[in-house]
């Protein structure tokens, strides 16, 4: 949170109708839109703070070093390694709009595997059936091995 949001609560609650009608309250609260005055980092110890433009959105002429569209000599952005022509870019499609088309090609494939299982014909044969519980003795297998027992019908 910002300082001066803090600093402005703690004033209004301490004072809460210092003469001032809501109207005035309202009005000297920044709104969400309008953006805050750039403090400076203590961090930095004087260094520059350079706005936060990434290399791939400048000009492509121009430049002594067209690569990485620097001139020389020119000072760092303190988070170069994000802003550099090999930095990470940004996304150029919403989010929002990326997962809802992924979920469309994903629905898309799921619905075609399952028109393509429902479409499919059994196969027209019965399934191979072996006497003596699969014929395990026979084969020299272990009685654990068993295939699915069988049912013995008896027409009469």
């Amino acid at each position: 949170m910002n300082s001066n949001f803090i600093l402005r609560r703690a004033l209004v609650a301490a004072h809460p109708n210092a003469g001032r009608g809501i109207f005035a309250l309202t009005n000297a609260s920044r709104s969400y839109a309008t953006p805050s005055k750039q403090e400076p980092d203590p961090q930095l110890n004087g260094y520059p703070q350079l706005p936060w433009v990434h290399r791939g959105h400048l000009p492509p002429l121009g430049w002594n070093d067209p690569l990485t569209r620097r001139n020389f000599g020119e000072t760092l952005h303190e988070q170069e390694e994000v802003l550099s022509m090999w930095g990470p870019d940004a996304p150029p499609i919403d989010p929002n709009v990326a997962l809802r088309r992924f979920l469309i090609a994903v629905s898309a494939f799921v619905a075609v595997g399952f028109t393509i299982k429902s479409l499919t014909p059994e196969a027209p044969v019965v399934r191979r059936e072996y006497p003596f519980n699969g014929l395990v003795r026979e084969l020299g297998g272990l009685e654990e091995n068993k295939a699915r027992p069988e049912s013995i019908d008896i027409e009469e």
